[in-house]
């Protein structure tokens, strides 16, 4: 009688377990993703965007079990305003995203395709131009509309980013221009750290009318980065990474000392500390 006892109160037991289990709601297919960090300055492609300054970093993406996702990040720059008086008031980027990403079969293999505007609000200041190039022009607006495909192995990934706009970044007469990034993430085993490389070509088009050179002599170039990570507790991450370009032509990124239009060249090789955290 007691084994019989036992063995119907362990029968209850499991069934009332297995009907909470079927009671509980099912997963999600919407996911509501966020970070934000604090840089010792904001490096984009190669060339920093805040004069050595420090940049406060963040964004939000939200993501569909489809494959489906939309996002936006920002951060504050001062190019705007350092390179030759595009926008006195340009103090933020804010950039707004979506496309559809996966995997490749049952594969390690993944993709990533879609849309990115760089929004740089406010106007172009009155009377400001532009003569790197070689003739005088009015300056453009620094926003920009690209369309993006990635491939991704494990912790290997190669992006291509193609402009569909005429005023890539504020250059005039540059559609067409790309970039192609090459990056390696790769977890140290057994360990907190990842180990960061990444190779970068930006390649401009187009010349203006009238001008000497074409965007592709003073604005193309190639950049690199080699860096580390180590996550922390409650999703922190603090790390440091190096950059450097090839750029050798002072006059797309050069300072003012050398006939560029910033207070430093920006393409210079340089350091950079940071802390974030995900949610």
């Amino acid at each position: 009688m007691f084994k019989k006892s036992v063995i119907a109160g362990l029968s209850v037991a499991a069934l009332g377990s297995g009907l909470a289990q079927s009671q509980q709601p099912p997963a999600s297919p919407h996911t509501l993703t966020g970070n934000v960090g604090l840089f010792s300055q904001y490096i984009f492609r190669g060339l920093t965007q805040t004069n050595g300054d420090p940049a406060l970093q963040g964004g939000l993406d939200y993501g569909h079990e489809s494959g489906f996702y939309v996002g936006t990040w920002g951060s504050n720059i001062s190019w705007l305003r350092d390179g030759g008086g595009y926008n006195a008031s340009g103090s933020l980027e804010l950039d707004i995203y979506g496309g559809f990403k996966g995997s490749i079969g049952k594969s390690d293999f993944g993709y990533d395709v879609g849309l990115l505007y760089y929004w740089y609000p406010g106007d172009v200041n009155p009377g400001c131009t532009m003569s790197a190039v070689g003739s005088t022009v009015a300056c453009p607006k620094a926003d920009t509309l690209e369309v993006y495909g990635a491939l991704s192995w494990k912790w290997l990934s190669a992006k291509l980013s193609y402009s569909l706009g005429d005023e890539t970044f504020g250059v005039p007469d540059s559609r067409g221009t790309y970039y192609l990034d090459l990056t390696a993430n790769f977890p140290v085993p057994n360990t907190k750290l990842s180990l960061i490389a990444h190779y970068g070509m930006q390649k401009y088009d187009g010349t203006v009318s009238g001008a000497t050179l074409s965007n592709d002599t003073v604005f193309s170039y190639d950049d690199w980065k080699l860096g580390v990570s180590y996550s922390l507790p409650k999703d922190f991450t603090v790390g440091f990474f190096y950059t450097d370009t090839s750029s050798v032509n002072n006059l797309g990124y050069g300072s003012l000392s050398e006939g560029g239009a910033y207070p430093k060249n920006i393409a210079k090789g340089t350091g950079t500390i940071f802390v974030q955290k995900t949610f």
